[in-house]
Order: structure tokens, then C-alpha cells, then sequence
């Protein structure tokens, strides 16, 4: 029986429209962007047309979109680029305590620097996961330089207020930063002039939550903001990310941000975001209706449509993941970057769950090829798992 893939928010597959614009940048356009011959004026136009494909997805300029690595070095672009050593007063930065550790530890860099280390306040959050916007207004202080806060958490899937948020930080002089990650390609993100996000400076995505390559990811940087590079070199990237581009990874980078401004915008009744949140609410209401003691966390908030976070107590996540890896369904208990950790999600523990319970919960993430039948599938394979390991617990302990 073919395998079940639920964890889309640790990667993607590449489209195979991504993989068949990358195709001939392997072989046949293989010049460097930076090359005046023929080869690199190819490579060039094809560079460009991928940065426009992703402002088009963000409904920006293409000329504030630096092409980066992935997400963890766009999020770090962004908080060192816009808190560079000073001799002033130490700036204050503000985030979340469920940021992805791309931001969290960035900004834990930042504020045990040794030269003008930054003042760091992290704010808490709501059961459900929510950062207060009163929180902020009152963490804000006349030196705070940079509040960044996560759009869409890859554990639960909540979705901040990030257009108030900004709106807040701006008021009072401040920048403002969102590590966009899981958001993009799932929900519509507009950073126009005019747009709802036009208070938000600075945006991180990454390629391989999309349907792109991993190893791609872009950094949105608002027209007139000043960024120090972390990478030093050539003139790359608008003097912003030195290094000859990875042409291959962006153009799938920029197909994929064609095919995700499809998906959201245009009417795709059998596999667009209307339905996926139909599999997910689907998913969610079957196995809280078959698991008794089951919860969803963050099932109140508004959340991307492909992601549940299932606590189920009496059960250890680490024992359920391998019992159903070996019936042929991937998933997770949280963070892939947090595979192997002995501590339980800070994530969670932010929420105020419980070690017991956080360590009692996993993540299912569908994708655009999650179908119905397999949903019925997982539908048998989790709640009979989860009656069998809940019977063994009681032996298990005593013997």
C-alpha cells in the first residue's frame, strides 16, 4: 500500500512543473547571472523573471526581493541586518516565545553579543498560541528598533494578527519583521503600498514549504530600508547577499510562486485551499469523535487551512510516530528542525501545556496531494494505534 504523507510543514515535494523549469538550468543555461556573454544574459533573464515571480506572489516590487538560502537565512538576514553593531544606546528587539528557532535563537545571538548586545524581550502567549497586541504596545520602548513575529506557527498553525501588530510597531517608530515560512503559499500575503501588510518591512519564506527546492528562500525588504549583509563578497543581490545565485533552485523557487498565486486566487474545487481546510476539519472532527480524551490545540484561532496539532494524553508522541511510520504514515511531533530533542516543544510549553501533554502530541500537515481516501485511511490507522498503545502503557509501567 502506498505511503501517506502528512508532513507538509518539514517539506514538500518539488511540483513537476518546478522540477521541469529547473531542468535545463542543470544542463543547457548553466551561465552565470553576473556574465556578460550570451550564457549569463540568459541566466540573468531568467534570474529576474523568478524575483518577479515571487513579488507577484507578494504583491511587491521585484527589486525587494533578496533571493536567500531558505527561511532560517532570510529570518537571520533580517534581525542582524537591521540590528548591526552600533555605538549608541543597545536597541531593543521584540518577539514571540513560539517563534521557529530560526528567530528565536537570532535573536538569543543577538542580545549575548559581546559588542552592543541588543535589549531582547520575548512576549508570552495565549492558550491558543496568540501574541496580544496590548502586550506589544506595552513591551515597546523609545529604543525599540525591531519587533518580529512569527505569521503562521509550523506546530499549530495559528495565525498571528500581524497586520495589527505592524500597525502597532509602526506607530511607535519601530520595524517590523515576519517569518511568513508556513504562510506563504497558503494564504494570500499582500505587502503592497496599499495592501494590508504595507506596515510589515521585512518578510522571510522558504522554498520548500511551497512545492520548491530546499536550499531556496527570499527575503522581502521594503523599498528605502538599509540592510547589512551577513555574507560579504560580490555586488550580488543588490549589494544585500553576496554569493553567485543558485539559478536552478530559483527558478523552481519562482515557478513555485507561480503556481501558489494560482492556487490561491484562482477556483480549484478539488485540491484549493477551500478543500484542503475541508480535509483538515474533516481529519480533526473523526479522530476527536474516535479518540476519547483527544484535543486539538489552537482549534479556536484562526489557522492555516493544513495543519492540526492533536494532543492525545496517555500516549507518548515518539512511540505513536514510529508505530506509524511502520504502518506506512509520516508525520510528526512538531519542528523538524527540533527531530531528536529530549525537551518538549517550547511551542507548546508557551501555550501552557503540560511536559505530559506536549510530549503527547503530534502534527499532522496535509498537502495539495492529500486526498479524501487517504484521510480515511489515516482515519483507521491513528485512533486503533493510539487503543493500542494506551493498553500497553498500564503493563509496560509495571513490569
Amino acid at each position: 500500500m502506498p505511503r501517506i504523507y502528512l508532513d507538509a510543514n518539514s517539506t514538500t515535494p518539488a511540483l513537476p512543473e518546478v522540477v521541469e523549469a529547473m531542468f535545463p538550468f542543470f544542463t543547457t543555461e548553466f551561465g552565470n547571472p553576473s556574465s556578460t556573454h550570451l550564457h549569463g544574459q540568459h541566466a540573468r533573464a531568467a534570474l529576474d523573471h523568478a524575483r518577479e515571480q515571487v513579488a507577484a506572489l507578494l504583491r511587491c516590487r521585484a527589486s525587494e526581493v533578496v533571493l536567500t538560502s531558505g527561511g532560517t537565512e532570510a529570518a537571520n538576514l533580517a534581525l542582524f541586518g537591521t540590528l548591526p553593531p552600533t555605538s549608541g544606546a543597545a536597541p531593543h528587539l521584540i518577539t514571540a516565545s513560539t517563534e521557529h528557532h530560526a528567530v528565536l535563537h537570532a535573536a538569543e545571538a543577538l542580545a549575548a553579543r559581546l559588542i552592543s548586545p541588543v535589549e531582547l524581550t520575548i512576549l508570552p502567549v495565549s492558550h491558543n498560541g496568540l501574541v496580544s497586541p496590548a502586550d506589544l504596545e506595552a513591551a515597546i520602548q523609545p529604543n525599540t528598533r525591531l519587533v518580529s513575529i512569527m505569521f503562521a506557527n509550523n506546530e499549530t498553525g495559528v495565525l498571528q494578527p500581524i497586520a495589527d501588530l505592524a500597525r502597532i510597531a509602526h506607530g511607535h517608530g519601530a520595524l517590523f519583521h515576519t517569518d511568513a515560512v508556513q504562510a506563504a503559499g497558503k494564504v494570500p500575503l499582500d505587502l503592497s503600498p496599499a495592501g494590508p501588510l504595507r506596515d510589515v518591512d521585512l518578510l522571510s519564506i522558504s522554498g520548500h514549504k511551497m512545492y520548491a527546492p530546499q536550499g531556496t528562500g527570499a527575503l522581502f525588504v521594503r523599498r528605502g530600508l538599509h540592510l547589512a549583509p551577513l555574507l560579504h563578497g560580490g555586488p550580488h543581490e543588490r549589494q544585500r547577499r553576496a554569493g553567485t545565485e543558485n539559478l536552478p533552485g530559483y527558478v523552481g523557487l519562482g515557478r513555485a510562486a507561480d503556481l501558489a498565486q494560482r492556487w490561491l486566487t484562482e477556483d480549484h474545487p478539488n485540491d484549493g485551499p477551500t478543500h484542503l481546510a475541508v480535509l483538515r476539519s474533516n481529519l480533526e472532527h473523526q479522530l476527536l469523535a474516535q479518540i476519547p480524551g483527544g484535543r486539538i490545540n489552537s482549534r479556536s484561532a484562526t489557522r492555516i487551512p493544513n495543519t492540526t496539532s492533536l494532543t492525545l494524553p496517555g500516549i507518548d508522541a515518539e512511540a505513536l510516530l514510529i508505530a506509524l511510520d511502520l504502518q506506512g504514515l509520516s508525520c510528526s511531533a512538531g519542528s523538524a528542525c527540533q527531530s531528536g530533542a529530549t525537551e518538549p516543544s517550547h511551542v507548546l510549553r508557551a501555550m501552557h501545556l503540560t511536559d505530559a501533554d506536549a510530549r503527547a502530541t503530534i502534527r499532522l500537515s496535509l498537502s495539495r496531494f492529500t486526498t479524501p481516501t487517504e484521510i480515511d485511511r489515516v482515519l483507521d490507522l491513528i485512533p486503533a494505534t493510539v487503543t493500542r498503545l494506551r493498553a500497553l502503557a498500564p503493563r509496560l509501567a509495571h513490569a
